[in-house]
């Protein structure tokens, strides 16, 4: 087994404990570790004169401990407290939990003290918690750059540092003999690091320089990787006949004029692009891009009913089952309005037992013929009949492999992709190349443009009033925070803490449920349940809500620190509420503390079209801040920003083209990583 591979319990000094906060991470082995990237980067700047430090900052002071320690409280309950002076003024020290510390505290020895400053009130200034390291030590640590992970609590910085150093050092020694190298040297300018190096910088800089020289060669590999999926698919799909002709029937011709409401005219252009598609000589291979809530669901569905109308079936995939139980719920309730005799199958991981094995039934029978489902579409066992379509939602959250194996199962059917990340057209043409793409850019009739406002956290109290009159009026909220728990030297809201507050200020029949990646998959679909079916008023979550359920019920989002978050992000969590007839509301808090407008921030306050946003972004973006939370988010890529990195980006496409000119399905030995995560890419196992 690769070493990459092994599981994390193999590796020395990783404990049953360690193991298990790791997973929560979604860190199963040194693949996932290493593509674990640092959220935040602290630089140890130099000490600075007490006198000189306000509330609010993170610093390092030099001073000298002129009080005896004092202890308040019993046991690992004490608080230990004293003070520390230099020539510009004093500051109270405190630690909590810690009765050991005591011992290690020598009135007049001299120390840094790095930490946090906060307004102790009637004893001044006062940092709580703070490291404490001899002069000589940190004179050393001077300029440094320590990286900062987005952790659960129990695991440190300092332990998380040390597993990521004894993967780094163990790769070394046959790293580049074993051809682990994602782009292989002979494709790469001499100046740019090799992955490895790239890895090793990104996680332990030597410089700044270093490293911007590695987060640039790591996002020309996600770049390179994610436009080699997209021409491969391309690539294998044209080179077929039309496999499965949907010729123009009755079904198909009235469709249209079943649906409960009009379409658009951007939604008609795309159904005839689809129809045409389906009708004619080749196999269709076609990105269907829309803005949140611009019916690429309803357009799915006349391609679906054509399909099922030319006796094939047509197979839904979802990135989550919440969202399959959900189209299934409304695709099922439309057919049997219109008393059309056409069986719906819904297949998930959650689908067990008897009624399992009935769905499978109707599939490999073929009366099944619209199949909505996750990635259980795509597992052994489970057999079509007469597969003639294949419509893959949030279609960057699927590799190639993954949309291969569904198209497997039938005679190449037709594939149609969808995203709802509204980017501009010029780097739209350099992502999917030559991709046939329908272009959904009007919204439908009847829905209040939503409400915007940028505010500064003075105004949560105004915003918890209007959340609680909405609830009164039947309506729900969702609030998002960048992190899951509080984090080390992080300044954001976090989900924990966030949630526990509101449950004591909202009145108790005020159903306040959290949200975050780390829960288990069973609890996250549980409380989606829930909160699509009414029985949570308000949840507070992280992005995970970014690809989510239709809630029309949810008319109020407030997003925390929006300033971490890239436009394109911003606009997809805006896109959560909006989707009923009530008026809706998005309420940006900049936590940022800074008085001067945020330009990007002010986008989303004035306008609610993805496109406008998108070029917008474009435009705003500058060269990025590498010390910053990452403002990104679009595509889901783990560093690479399509915007900021746009020179990357079409780099990235000159190379992919370069490597498909040479060897077209990367059977080449120097393209074995490179083909492992290309052909046999997962988003949940990115590996080297």
């Amino acid at each position: 087994m690769d070493k990459l591979d092994i599981p994390l319990k193999n590796l020395a000094g990783i404990g049953p404990k360690t193991l298990q906060l790791l997973e929560k991470t979604g860190i199963q082995k040194p693949a996932d570790l290493l593509r674990f990237y640092p959220i935040d980067y602290e630089i140890f700047a130099p000490p600075m004169p007490i006198g000189s430090v306000k509330a609010g900052m993170f610093c390092a002071v030099r001073a000298q401990i002129y009080t005896a320690p004092g202890s308040f409280g019993f046991g690992k309950n004490a608080i230990i407290s004293f003070r520390v002076r230099d020539d510009s003024g004093s500051l109270r020290i405190s630690y909590f939990h810690a009765p050991y510390i005591k011992s290690s505290i020598r009135q007049g020895e001299e120390k840094i003290f790095r930490g946090r400053i906060r307004d102790g009130g009637g004893y001044g200034l006062s940092m709580d918690q703070p490291e404490m390291l001899d002069p000589s030590v940190y004179e050393e640590m001077i300029n440094s750059i320590w990286p900062l992970y987005g952790l659960p609590k129990g695991l440190s910085q300092k332990r998380f540092r040390g597993i990521m150093k004894e993967v780094l050092a163990g790769l070394s020694s046959d790293y580049h003999t074993r051809n682990m190298d994602l782009l292989p040297a002979s494709y790469m300018d001499p100046a740019w690091p090799d992955s490895l190096t790239a890895l090793q910088q990104i996680h332990f800089p030597d410089s700044r320089d270093m490293l911007e020289k590695a987060r640039s060669r790591l996002v020309l590999e996600e770049f390179t990787m994610f436009i080699l999926r997209v021409r491969l698919l391309r690539q294998e799909n044209g080179r077929k006949e039309n496999p499965c002709p949907m010729p123009k029937r009755a079904l198909s011709d009235r469709a249209a004029s079943l649906l409960p409401y009009g379409l658009t005219g951007a939604q008609k252009r795309s159904v005839e692009e689809i129809e045409k598609d389906l009708e004619g000589d080749k196999r269709m291979s076609r990105l269907l891009q829309g803005d949140v809530g611009s019916g690429k669901t309803a357009v799915a569905l006349l391609a679906l009913l054509k399909a099922a109308d030319n006796a094939y079936q047509g197979a839904f995939m979802a990135p989550t089952e919440v969202l399959a139980e959900q189209h299934f719920s409304k695709i099922s309730a439309l057919l049997e309005n219109w008393q059309l005799p056409l069986k719906t199958v819904l297949l998930t991981s959650s689908v067990r037992g008897a009624a399992r094995r009935e769905a499978l039934r109707l599939i490999e029978s073929g009366e099944g013929r619209i199949v909505i489902g996750t990635h259980a579409l795509i597992q052994e066992g489970v057999s079509f009949h007469r597969l003639g379509l294949v419509i893959t939602d949030e279609q960057h959250r699927f590799g190639v492999r993954q949309r291969n194996l569904l198209g497997e199962k039938g005679e190449m059917p037709h594939m149609l992709v969808m995203s709802a990340t509204p980017i501009p057209r010029t780097l739209a043409i350099i992502l999917y190349g030559d991709l046939d793409v329908s272009l959904l850019d009007e919204m439908p009739a009847g829905r209040q443009p939503i409400k915007n406002a940028v505010v500064t956290p003075a105004y949560r109290e105004n915003a918890y009033r209007l959340i609680l009159r909405e609830i009164k009026a039947g309506h729900q909220a969702y609030i998002i925070c960048p992190l899951v728990e509080e984090g080390e030297s992080l300044e954001a809201e976090n989900v924990e803490d966030y949630s526990r507050h509101l449950r004591h200020i909202f009145p108790a029949d005020v159903n306040v449920e959290r949200l975050h990646g780390r829960l288990k998959s069973e609890e996250k679909n549980r409380i989606m349940r829930d909160f699509a079916a009414g029985r949570i008023q308000v949840l507070v979550s992280t992005t995970v809500v970014e690809v989510g359920v239709d809630v029309p019920g949810a008319t109020v989002i407030m997003i925390e620190n929006a300033e971490r978050f890239g436009l394109a992000q911003l606009h997809q969590l805006r896109g959560r509420v909006g989707r009923g007839k009530a008026q809706s509301y998005a309420i940006f808090v900049d936590g940022s503390g800074k008085k001067e407008k945020n330009k990007r921030l002010a986008v989303m306050a004035a306008t609610n079209d993805g496109f406008k946003i998108a070029e917008e972004d474009l435009k705003l973006r500058g060269p990025g801040d590498l010390f910053g939370v990452r403002q990104s988010g679009e595509m889901h890529f783990a560093l690479g920003d399509i915007y900021q990195d746009h020179a990357i980006l079409l780099k990235a496409a000159e190379l992919a083209g370069r490597i498909l000119k040479h060897d077209p399905m990367l059977k080449a030995p120097e393209h074995g990583a490179l083909r492992k995560n290309v052909i046999e890419y997962s988003p949940e196992n990115l590996s080297l």
